[in-house]
Order: C-alpha cells, then sequence, then structure tokens
C-alpha cells in the first residue's frame, strides 16, 4: 500500500459510520480512528455487528492524558479513550479513540453492553486517570486501594503521591500519613580524566 494511500479498512469503516468518522490516520500499518464522545457506544456496536468490519474482540482499552503530550502544549480535550479491536473474521485490527468533552469531570459511556470484557479496563481507566463510564454497573477502583487520594497516571500526579502508609505498633494496624518524602532533583555527575578524548589516557 503506497504511503498516504487509505487502506481498505480505512474505507469501509468510513463507509458504514459516515459523518460519526471524525478523523482517521495510517502509520506503520495501523489504522487509528476518531469518534465523538456522543458517538462511542454507536460507532463501537456498528464497529462490532456490521459484517463487513466484525471487530468482535476487544483487546484493550485504556486511558490517556494529552497534557503535555511527546512534550508539546496540547490544544483542545485533555483525556481520552482509546480501544484496540480485533476482527477474527478478516484478520484486521483497529484502534479507536474519543476525547472526553469536560477535562475536569472526564467521561464517555461505558461499552459493557458492546463487549462484556470492557468492564476492568474501565475500571483500570477510571482508577488510573479518573475517567467516568456512564453506566458502568461497578465503577470502582481496581489497582489502588479505596483510601489512595487521586489518580496517579494523570500528568500533574507528584511522584511521590499525597500520603504514606506505615504500621503504626502502638495503633497496631496500618495508618496513613503525609509524605515524608522531600521531592528532589537528581543531576547525574560525570567525572572524566583530563585527558579524556585526546586519546593520551590510559586503557584500552
Amino acid at each position: 500500500m503506497p504511503d498516504g494511500a487509505p487502506s481498505l479498512l480505512h474505507a469501509d469503516i468510513a463507509r458504514i459510520l459516515g459523518d460519526r468518522l471524525l478523523s482517521a490516520s495510517e502509520r506503520l500499518g495501523e489504522l487509528t480512528i476518531e469518534v465523538r464522545a456522543a458517538d462511542w457506544v454507536g460507532a463501537c456496536t456498528s464497529l462490532r455487528d456490521d459484517p463487513a468490519l466484525a471487530f468482535s474482540t476487544l483487546i484493550d482499552l485504556c486511558g490517556m492524558d494529552y497534557r503535555g503530550f511527546a512534550e508539546q502544549p496540547h490544544e483542545g480535550p485533555r483525556f481520552a479513550v482509546v480501544l484496540h479491536l480485533l476482527s477474527i473474521a478478516h484478520n484486521r485490527r483497529v484502534r479507536v479513540r474519543a476525547f472526553c468533552a469536560d477535562d475536569e469531570f472526564p467521561g464517555v459511556a461505558s461499552l459493557i453492553d458492546v463487549w462484556a470484557a470492557a468492564s476492568w479496563y474501565e475500571r483500570e481507566a477510571f482508577d488510573l486517570f479518573g475517567i467516568v463510564f456512564e453506566g458502568h454497573p461497578d465503577l470502582r477502583r481496581i489497582l489502588t486501594d479505596y483510601g489512595f487520594i487521586g489518580h496517579p497516571f494523570r500528568k500533574d500526579f507528584p511522584v511521590s503521591g499525597h500520603v504514606e502508609m506505615r504500621y503504626d505498633p502502638e495503633q497496631k494496624r496500618v495508618i496513613y500519613q503525609p509524605v515524608t518524602i522531600e521531592p528532589r532533583e537528581i543531576v547525574p555527575r560525570v567525572v572524566r580524566e583530563g585527558s579524556y578524548g585526546t586519546g593520551k589516557g590510559g586503557g584500552g
């Protein structure tokens, strides 16, 4: 396939999704499409049910924080949800993305009724990024504990976190307390001999 030429999969998806398809790009042999958050469930249902596509298998679902993405200022919504789908019938894959409309309270509809496997993936994206999946029957943390504050995969989450926990021998239980680690920046120190680069030093 020549560079820049749309693939057959791209053409099939464009025909089936119509104006629900916001954009599509192909890189390294992989197609990425973008749809509106409002069309999330409907577009994904079409990707699953249309015989020409038949993306029956949800491989992965994850959240994304585009703040400072690729060390560049990002314009537009900050948070997105990304799917990786597989069509076993046609042996094709596609990546699907939708940006959340509200940066302060990011959310999209749950895809549990489209792919049941989305359940734990959505809980993970909620836990790590704070993305809410409307209609999820059991949206609670899955990796961090119930007392955890914040969402650790957000770009503005401090590396040391907000609290730390330790065992208190007097209370005989685990307690939370403010972080006692002072943030610091470690700059590696490189020591070279004065003759470095001149060919006069020892060693081979």
